[in-house]
């Protein structure tokens, strides 16, 4: 056994990272409302959908929004960040694979398919029907850019020291100004998730979908929107 390892592992206040931040409420339920906007729409198109292979992608998508809350708490912020962008890819991979079955068999197949973030928004902006309008509404493709490549930089080490403790294992602990901004980007990137599927899945699904949740999907949004989107007073 490594004691080095052991040691260092030991050293960190793991329960207590998570108890400070369980003493936030408003970061907690900040937290929480993103998570819950991710929960909404895997439970819709779960129910909708059933029986499309593609909805691994929202399964994955809604364990990692599971993974950034448990690592905010660890005050793993910076893995966090992995873990947001992963939620994002995987509202684009189900937006693009659910009606695409052939392709889908291929990337599990085939090591050597895959699709990029801008694969997806080329094809629904030549093939998904009213795409460039409803995105144009939500301003979707511009902030889903700014918000990915902000997010790269921090997954890739762009930005040194961006979102980490220090540069050893003994500096894990709780930083309540560095979680103040992770939150804030966890709920960019739920808003993503839920502007994403409101251009891209909601005009086939909408009507189907439950009351409460298309109330807790549009909060927020100006009449305004709703019309452009061609959304229901829910």
């Amino acid at each position: 056994m490594n004691s080095k390892l052991v040691a260092a592992l030991g050293s960190v206040d793991w329960s207590g990272n998570a108890k400070l931040l369980c003493d936030e409420g408003d970061l907690c339920s900040r937290i929480e409302n993103a998570n819950l906007i991710l929960a909404i729409w895997s439970k819709q198109l779960e129910q909708i959908e059933a029986g499309n292979p593609a909805l691994s992608f929202v399964r994955e998508m809604q364990h990692c929004g599971h993974h950034v809350a448990s690592l905010l708490g660890l005050a793993l912020y910076k893995p966090a960040a992995a873990s947001m962008r992963a939620l994002v890819e995987c509202a684009l991979y189900y937006s693009y694979f659910r009606s695409h079955p052939v392709e889908l068999a291929t990337l599990v197949r085939n090591p050597k398919y895959y699709l990029q973030r801008k694969d997806i928004v080329d094809f629904h902006e030549l093939h998904t029907l009213d795409y460039s309008s409803r995105q144009a509404c939500l301003n979707l493709n511009s902030g889903m850019s700014k918000w990915y490549s902000a997010t790269s930089a921090t997954v890739h080490g762009q930005i040194p020291g961006a979102w980490s403790n220090g540069i050893s294992v003994t500096d894990i602990v709780f930083d309540k100004t560095k979680v103040i901004v992770a939150i804030a980007h966890f709920e960019e990137a739920a808003q993503l998730v839920n502007d994403t599927f409101l251009c891209v899945v909601a005009q086939d699904i909408w009507r189907y979908m439950d009351h409460s949740a298309k109330l807790l999907i549009t909060k927020g949004l100006s009449g305004a929107k709703k019309v452009a989107l061609n959304l229901d007073k829910a």
